[in-house]
């Protein structure tokens, strides 16, 4: 009588510790499915790059370290290879890619990340950098006065600083002895390079505008390609 009786429950305490096996299983494999958020980091910026875009104490009106990790790595300032066709000695604007060049010897170039005209305002062709000024006065021109009319304050200039329209360093694109009131400038809005959002000029980071100012000689031949 009492193996008849043993048996059934064996059998049912078996059947009770395969239930619990199941369940345990079956959390598991919803605990597992479940999919955790992934965090990414974005990679430190290398010294070398934090050095070239820190701050510049030494100038007219010092200038503090850009913050380089918001810009796409791509527009960070870089030597690499003249893929512009131009000889040594151009400065080579690439509208479409936000880029610009220095041509250098021995097949190599400079080359910045910009911010470049909206459409309506853009400018190409050839033509050269007649003269350049550091921490220059901006001008508007009468056109984009009347465009824009809160800027009337500075019809007859707005003085040099920080907060000026050209920043640190102006070059002043000519075609022959015409003025064609496009500049290369400096900006200190990182979010604005790369973009389409200036009228008609081309801006670079403060840092970069002075070391393109420090290696192109006014006369320079300027190609800007559309």
């Amino acid at each position: 009588m009492s193996h008849l009786v043993t048996l059934p429950l064996l059998r049912r305490r078996q059947l009770l510790a395969g239930a619990a096996s199941l369940s345990a299983l079956a959390l598991a494999g919803c605990a597992t499915s479940t999919p955790r958020p992934v965090v990414v980091t974005p990679p430190p910026v290398p010294f070398d790059v934090l050095a070239m875009y820190g701050p510049l104490p030494d100038e007219e009106f010092p200038v503090p370290a850009a913050p380089i990790a918001q810009l796409d790595p791509q527009y960070w300032r870089q030597e690499v290879d003249n893929i512009t066709g131009e000889p040594a000695g151009t400065v080579v604007v690439d509208t479409p890619n936000r880029f610009l060049y220095w041509t250098m010897p021995d097949g190599r170039a400079m080359r910045y990340g910009v911010g470049i005209g909206r459409d309506g305002f853009a400018w190409g062709g050839r033509a050269h950098i007649a003269y350049k000024r550091k921490w220059p006065v901006w001008t508007p021109p009468s056109e984009m006065v009347d465009r824009q009319p809160e800027l009337e304050v500075y019809r007859h200039g707005q003085p040099p600083g920080l907060n000026n329209a050209l920043g640190a360093r102006a070059l002043y694109i000519h075609q022959g002895n015409r003025d064609t009131l496009y500049r290369l400038h400096g900006n200190m809005d990182i979010h604005s390079i790369g973009k389409a959002v200036s009228s008609g000029c081309v801006r670079l980071l403060f840092q970069d505008v002075i070391d393109l100012y420090d290696r192109v000689p006014s006369g320079s031949p300027i190609v800007v390609i559309q």
